[in-house]
C-alpha cells in the first residue's frame, strides 16, 4: 500500500511542474510558435490543410486534438483562431466535436496544475477571506461555472485558473465545462466555416451575439430560482394555505434567541407571539450563566479569605452558609429576571403565551396552556429558538442514582441544608471544570471525572495544563482518562486507562457532558424535518420549509448565549421579509470565556485549530507576570497569546489566560471584527497600570520581533558618528540607509 506522498516530494512534484509551464511557455515565445496561430497564416494554408486532412485524417485530426489541448493546458492564447481553424479544416459537426473535448480536456489539465502548485498556498494564506466562496462553490460551484462557461467574455483561461483554487470536484469542473462551452464552441467552428469572411477573432462576437451569450449565461441561475420554486411547490402540496395570518412571526422559545427574535419582529411592527412552556430567560437566565456564575463569586470571596496571607492579612478559613449562597444566587436570578420578563416584552408589543408549542403544519402553531386548553395561531414564519439541553450517559444504575445536571442541579440544591461533602463531576469541559473549582473552594471534596487525555480540549495543551494545575491546586482531584462504569448505591465506578475500576463515593453526582438540541415535542417529525442530531438549516437559516426558521442550540451551532443572539436577528428578518430579501447568517468574530480563576477566554484560532486546519499563523505571546498591573493584583497566573499571519499584523485568533480575561478578550474581538491589526492595538494608548495593557504590550512583542536590524545597524552608525563628530558618511552609505528607511 502506497502512503500519502511527503511534503518534500510533493514540493519536487510541484517544482517538476513549474518547470514544465515555464519551458512550454518560453519556447511557445522564444520559438514564436503565435506566428502559425494567426488569421492571415491560417487564411494562407488552409488549402494545404485541407488537403492534408483528406489525405491522413487519422494523423491531422490527432495532432489538432493534442496540439489544442497543449495550448489550453498551459493557457497560452491562440485557442480561439484554433477553434475557427477547426471550423475551416473539419467542417461544423466533426469541428465541434474535436474542439468541444480538447478543450474541456485542456481546461481540467490547467485546473489541476493550478490546484496541484497554487491551491494549498492561497487556501494556507487567504483561508479565513475565502471560506464564503469556498463554501459557495461548495455548495452551488456548477451553477456558477456554468455561467462562466455560457458567457464568452469570461477569460477562458481565468475561469480554470481561478475555480483551480476552489474546492469544485474535477470531475464536476469536467463535464459542467465540456457542456458549457458547447454554444460558444458552435459559434466559432461555424465561423471558421466562413474563414473568407472574417478578419479577426472579434468580428464572430457582435454586440447582438454576445447578448445572446449573456443571456444565456443567465440560464443556469434562472434554472435554478425555478428548480427552488418547483420543489417549493411541491414540499408545500400536502398542506393547505391558510387565507389570511394570525400573526407575521411565530416565535418558539424564550431564551436568548426566542427574546431577541421577537423584539426584532415588535420594532419592525410585526405582530408577533412568543411561546414559552417554562421560564422566560431559558437556560442561561434560569439555569445557566447567571446562576453558575453567582455560585462562581461566592466561592472566589470563600478562596479570597484563605489567601488573604499574601497580601498581609490575616487569612481565615471562612465558614460557608450554603443555604445563605443558594438563596443568593436565587436573588441574583429574581434580580436580573425583570429584563427577560412577560410584562417587558409585552410592553415591547410581543404577545407572549404560557405553553407547549407544536407546529401542525408550516403555517399553524398549535399552543396547549397550562390550564390544559389548546388554541391555534396562523403564521407567515416561524423561528424555532427552543435551546438544548443537558447530554446524559447511559450507564447502569445512572437513573436510580439521583444525578444532577446543569438543569436540576440549582433546585436540588437549593433544597440542601449544607454543602456536599463529597461531590463527584462527570465531564471536564467548561461546567464541568467552573463547578470543581467553585465546590472545591466552598469546601468540598471534589473528584472530576474526564474520559479525554486532558481537561477542555478544544483548548490549547498548555491552556488544558493550566485548567488541570488550577483544579488541583483547589483541592480537586482529577482523574483524567477515566470513563463511567455504572453507578452502585451512591458511588460512580470508572475505568482507567489500564483498565482497572475505581470506586467514587458521592453525596451528589453532578453530570456535565455536555449539551444536545431540544428538539422533541414540537411536531417537526411529522412535519418530515429531521430531528437525529439538530435542526439542518441553509445559510439564511431555514430549515426544510423556508418559513420555519431555527436560531440558536436546535441549529447545531455554538452552544452560547451570545451566539443565539446574534443568529436570531437574521432568522427573525429573514422569516418576515425574506421574500424581498435574504441575509446570510455571517460566521461572526466569536468570543467565549470559561469562568475558572484565572478565567480563560478566546477568540477565533487557537494553535490547535489552525494548524488542524493548515492555516500558517505567527505566535506572538506576552505573560501576565511581567505586567505592572498584574504584580500589583497578586494575579500574575497567565498571558496573552495572539495568532497573527506570518510577517504581518492581521490577527487570526487569541487566548487570553488571566484574572479578567473575559474583560481584556473584548479589545481583541473588536479589532479582529474591525480588521485591525496588532499595530493599531500598539498604537492605542492604553490607561496605566490596567489589566488591558496586556494586549498593548503583546503588541508590542510582535514588532519587536520583527525590528528592522539593518536599519538599526545604520542607526547605530548614525549616533556614533554624530558622537564622535566624524565626516558623514559616503553616499554609497547614505543611500542604503535610504534603502533600509524605505
Amino acid at each position: 500500500m502506497t502512503g500519502p506522498s511527503s511534503p518534500a516530494s510533493s514540493n519536487v512534484g510541484k517544482l517538476g511542474l513549474l518547470l514544465l509551464l515555464a519551458a512550454a511557455i518560453a519556447s511557445f515565445f522564444i520559438f514564436d510558435f503565435g506566428q502559425y496561430l494567426t488569421l492571415d497564416t491560417l487564411k494562407v494554408r488552409q488549402a494545404e490543410l485541407a488537403g492534408l486532412v483528406a489525405a491522413k485524417p487519422v494523423l491531422v485530426v490527432g495532432t489538432f486534438f493534442l496540439f489544442y489541448i497543449a495550448i489550453t493546458a498551459a493557457s497560452l492564447p491562440g485557442a480561439a483562431v484554433l477553434t475557427l481553424a477547426a471550423g475551416a479544416i473539419f467542417g461544423l459537426w466533426r469541428g465541434v466535436a474535436i474542439v468541444s473535448f480538447a478543450s474541456a480536456i485542456g481546461a481540467t489539465l490547467a485546473f489541476l496544475s493550478a490546484r496541484f502548485l497554487l491551491r494549498d498556498w492561497v487556501q494556507r494564506r487567504f483561508g479565513g477571506r475565502l471560506r464564503a466562496i469556498n463554501e459557495g462553490v461548495e455548495r452551488d460551484g456548477a451553477f456558477y461555472l456554468l455561467s462562466l462557461r455560457l458567457v464568452p467574455v469570461a477569460p477562458f483561461f481565468l475561469v480554470n485558473l481561478a475555480m483551480g483554487l476552489t474546492p469544485i470536484r474535477t470531475i464536476t469542473f469536467y463535464w459542467v465545462s465540456q457542456l458549457g462551452m458547447v454554444a460558444g464552441t458552435v459559434a466559432f467552428v461555424n465561423a471558421g466555416t466562413q474563414l473568407a469572411r472574417i478578419d479577426s477573432p472579434g468580428d464572430v462576437l457582435s454586440p447582438v451575439l454576445i447578448g445572446s451569450f449573456v443571456l444565456l449565461g443567465l440560464f443556469p441561475l434562472l434554472a435554478k430560482t425555478g428548480l427552488a420554486w418547483f420543489k417549493r411547490r411541491k414540499l408545500y402540496a400536502r398542506f393547505t394555505r391558510p387565507k389570511h395570518f394570525d400573526r407575521n412571526l411565530v416565535v418558539i422559545g424564550a431564551g436568548a434567541g426566542g427574546l431577541v427574535a421577537s423584539y426584532v419582529a415588535a420594532t419592525v411592527k410585526a405582530k408577533v407571539t412568543l411561546v414559552e412552556a417554562r421560564e422566560m430567560g431559558g437556560d442561561c437566565l434560569n439555569t445557566g450563566c447567571v446562576p453558575s456564575k453567582a455560585l462562581i463569586r461566592a466561592a472566589r470571596a470563600a478562596h479570597e479569605m484563605r489567601d488573604a496571607g499574601r497580601f498581609g492579612i490575616a487569612p481565615r478559613e471562612p465558614e460557608v452558609d450554603f443555604p445563605a449562597v443558594m438563596r443568593r444566587v436565587r436573588a441574583t436570578i429574581d434580580a436580573i429576571a425583570p429584563h427577560d420578563s412577560i410584562e417587558r416584552f409585552t410592553e415591547l408589543g410581543v404577545d407572549v403565551r404560557r405553553g407547549y408549542a407544536t407546529i401542525v403544519d408550516p403555517w399553524t402553531v398549535e399552543i396547549a396552556r397550562p390550564d390544559g386548553g389548546k388554541s391555534r395561531l396562523t403564521t407567515r414564519a416561524i423561528v424555532i429558538a427552543a435551546g438544548g439541553e443537558p447530554v446524559a450517559p447511559k450507564l447502569p444504575g445512572i437513573e436510580a442514582s439521583g444525578y444532577l445536571t446543569s438543569e436540576t442541579m440549582w433546585d436540588a440544591l437549593s433544597e440542601r441544608d449544607s454543602l456536599p461533602e463529597r461531590l463527584a463531576i462527570l465531564g471536564g469541559g467548561p461546567i464541568g471544570c467552573e463547578m470543581a473549582q467553585a465546590f472545591a473552594r466552598l469546601g468540598s471534596q471534589v473528584t472530576l471525572v474526564n474520559k479525554g487525555d486532558r481537561l477542555l480540549d478544544k483548548e490549547d495543551p498548555e491552556v488544558s495544563q493550566l485548567a488541570a494545575e488550577t483544579l488541583e491546586g483547589a483541592g480537586v482531584t482529577l482523574l483524567c482518562g477515566y470513563e463511567g462504569v455504572r453507578c452502585d448505591d451512591g458511588a460512580l465506578v470508572v475505568r482507567g486507562p489500564e483498565g482497572a475500576e475505581r470506586s467514587i463515593s458521592y453525596d451528589e453526582l453532578i453530570v456535565a457532558l455536555g449539551r444536545g438540541p431540544r428538539l422533541t415535542g414540537y411536531g417537526l417529525e411529522a412535519l418530515g424535518i429531521d430531528t437525529s442530531k439538530s435542526l439542518v438549516t441553509n445559510p439564511y437559516l431555514e430549515t426544510t420549509y423556508p418559513n420555519i426558521l431555527a436560531a440558536g442550540d436546535v441549529s447545531g451551532s455554538y452552544q452560547f448565549t451570545h451566539f443565539a443572539s446574534h443568529q436570531a436577528w437574521f432568522a427573525a428578518v429573514n422569516g418576515l421579509f425574506g421574500q424581498f430579501r435574504r441575509f446570510r447568517a455571517d460566521r461572526p468574530v466569536l468570543p467565549w470565556v470559561t469562568y475558572l480563576d484565572p478565567e480563560i477566554a478566546r477568540v477565533g484560532h487557537n494553535e490547535t485549530s489552525a494548524t488542524a486546519a493548515g492555516i500558517a499563523h505567527e505566535v506572538v505571546r506576552y505573560d501576565l507576570a511581567e505586567l505592572d498591573r498584574a504584580i500589583t493584583e497578586g494575579a500574575t497566573a497567565g498571558f496573552v497569546k495572539v495568532l497573527v499571519e506570518p510577517g504581518k499584523d492581521r490577527i487570526l485568533g487569541a487566548t487570553i489566560v488571566g484574572a479578567g480575561a473575559g474583560e481584556l478578550i473584548a479589545e481583541l474581538v473588536l479589532a479582529m471584527k474591525g480588521k485591525l491589526g496588532l499595530d493599531a492595538i500598539l498604537g492605542t494608548i492604553h490607561a496605566y497600570p490596567t489589566l488591558m495593557e496586556a494586549n498593548r504590550y503583546a503588541a508590542g512583542e510582535r514588532k519587536k520581533a520583527h525590528k528592522p536590524e539593518r536599519l538599526l545597524a545604520w542607526i547605530e552608525r548614525y549616533h556614533g558618528w554624530r558622537r564622535c563628530g566624524e565626516a558623514a558618511p559616503a553616499t554609497p552609505a547614505r543611500g542604503a540607509m535610504a534603502e533600509a528607511v524605505a
